[in-house]
């Protein structure tokens, strides 16, 4: 394999594909949410027959129409960029990342891109409950879409099912099953969708106080918000258990990660759960107001387990089996010369030298006390392997508290609702609420993703490739000149859909 890249390509390569990942989530959670609440509504229509839900369901399709439509631009440039930017780790994992992703092009890509046609001008052509069925499979299309492009991720995190080939230098599958069924790939997918009909749930609730702040198609946003408001709940609770979920696999598999999440430096037993406070890169975490314990049970089980500080993992722990940072660099810088040593050697001709280093990649020793390190042999010091804490503490509690939030709001409006309906239509505050929990909602997305990627840095595939090793050989100018091109085209789209959907729902439902 490559040595590492020049510094600059490398950050203008992370930047241009955090880029198009970011502007890529603002549309893709709300078509996981919204998707499901419009079966729903559909639903009540094909029940009762009654013509108004049928128009209900024709407006809120209207903007995931919209919404589908630029999230589809923006997610064929995402993957296309693993080939363009990330051509070596596109070589490195390509048999086992490639797989998930051609998984949900020929299966999820064309079961929502088949049945979507019916769903939007299949009205009058089709009878009702074939009609209800596409716009089902929508949803569920959406949804197993985002299946296998989290496997996916969720195999970068923590990379299992496969084996190593030194004849091409190429990881590839071993074992399907245990890519798909990971714990990281379940929690990534369960949280993940769950967030987006999280999401979905509150732009309805927005556009639902913006009509009613207006006084303007009451029967509408009273129906709507009930349906939105159900799933909010339902999906606020259960945002809550993935969550927590993810950060205990986060703890197992992915320490330096989770330390980073806490901004924790020095870990030990009995650690408390930091509810907010100053971190730094380096230093402990200044005016600190935690919850003693906490951390300790939520990662372990046990306000007594034992949960490992950033330090704790640098300098590794004997007693808790934590091998130094630098005792991996070393092992994976041998386990690199062996991999270089067999190419060579093979290159040669010399057989019987390439045989005997072949045949180490095909010992348990080998691989689980060097093979396993491989990416640490790219690193320089210890300190490399430290993610941005700054950043990923902060990501981390504007997500979570952003959550409660959410569920307090839901919460309020459940009870107002079957209490004091009365009240919805004349309390200008709670209206203007709703409305600023959409970007509120964006905002929870977008910080969900630093975590993931900002904190797992500077691994592109956990433990076994950094980021710097990952990148295409091509030139820096051409990634930032594509990187800026990249940057008006999103922002483009991006106040094209604000624009069409705000002038849609000025407008309003299509009064027959």
């Amino acid at each position: 394999m490559q040595e590492l890249a020049d510094p600059s390509l490398v950050n203008w390569s992370r930047a241009q594909f955090a880029l198009t990942a970011m502007y890529h989530w603002l549309f893709v959670p709300l078509t996981l949410g919204l998707s499901y609440i419009i079966a729903v509504m559909e639903t009540r229509y094909v029940q009762t027959g009654n013509p108004e839900w049928k128009r209900i369901t024709k407006f809120w399709m209207t903007l995931f129409g919209v919404n589908f439509a630029i999230g589809v631009a923006t997610g064929i440039i995402l993957e296309f960029e693993f080939g363009t930017n990330w051509s070596n780790y596109s070589w490195f994992v390509g048999d086992i990342f490639g797989a998930p992703l051609a998984i949900e092009g020929i299966m999820a890509f064309f079961l929502e891109s088949t049945f979507i046609a019916v769903m939007f001008f299949g009205w009058e052509k089709v009878s009702p409950r074939f009609h209800l069925l596409s716009t089902w499979l929508v949803a569920i299309g959406a949804s197993l879409s985002a299946l296998w492009i989290l496997v996916a991720n969720g195999w970068m995190q923590y990379p299992v099912g496969m084996y190593f080939n030194p004849d091409t230098a190429r990881n590839e599958m071993a074992d399907f099953w245990t890519v798909l069924f990971s714990p990281m790939a379940i929690a990534k997918f369960t949280h993940t969708v769950t967030s987006g009909i999280l999401l979905g749930s509150l732009f309805v609730t927005g556009v639902c106080g913006w009509f009613l702040l207006k006084k303007r198609e009451i029967s509408l946003a009273i129906s709507s918000l009930r349906i939105a408001v159900a799933f909010g709940v339902i999906s606020g609770l259960a945002v809550t258990y993935t969550g927590d979920f993810s950060a205990r696999v986060i703890a197992k598999h992915q320490p330096m990660k989770f330390a980073a999440m806490e901004a924790l430096h020095h870990g030990g037993t009995r650690q408390g759960l930091t509810i907010w406070g100053i971190p730094s890169q380096t230093e402990p975490t200044r005016l600190n107001l935690e919850i003693p314990g906490m951390l300790s049970w939520l990662a372990g089980g046990s306000s007594t387990a034992y949960v490992p500080g950033i330090r704790n993992l640098l300098q590794g722990d004997s007693l808790q089996k934590i091998m130094p940072i630098e005792e991996r660099i070393t092992r994976g810088k041998i386990a690199r010369n062996v991999l270089k040593s067999y190419t060579e050697a093979k290159k040669d001709g010399n057989t019987p030298l390439a045989d005997a280093f072949r045949l180490k990649f095909s010992e348990k020793a080998f691989l689980q006390d060097y093979f396993a390190h491989f990416g640490y042999g790219f690193l320089k010091t210890p300190e490399e392997s430290i993610p941005p804490v700054i950043i990923t503490f902060i990501s981390f509690r504007i997500m979570v508290g952003l959550g409660f939030f959410f569920l307090f709001l839901f919460g309020g409006i459940v009870w107002i609702l079957y209490k004091k309906p009365a009240c919805l239509e004349k309390n200008k505050i709670l209206q203007r609420i709703m409305i600023l929990s959409i970007p509120l909602a964006y905002l929870s997305s977008q910080c969900g993703w630093i975590v993931a990627e900002m904190g797992r840095q500077p691994w592109v595939i956990q433990d076994y490739m950094p980021v710097s090793a990952a990148v295409s050989q091509i030139s820096s100018f051409s990634v930032q000149l594509t990187f800026w091109i990249f940057a008006v085209i999103f922002t483009t789209l991006l106040i094209a859909e604000v624009t069409i959907m705000t002038r849609q729902i000025k407008k309003g439902p299509h009064n027959p």
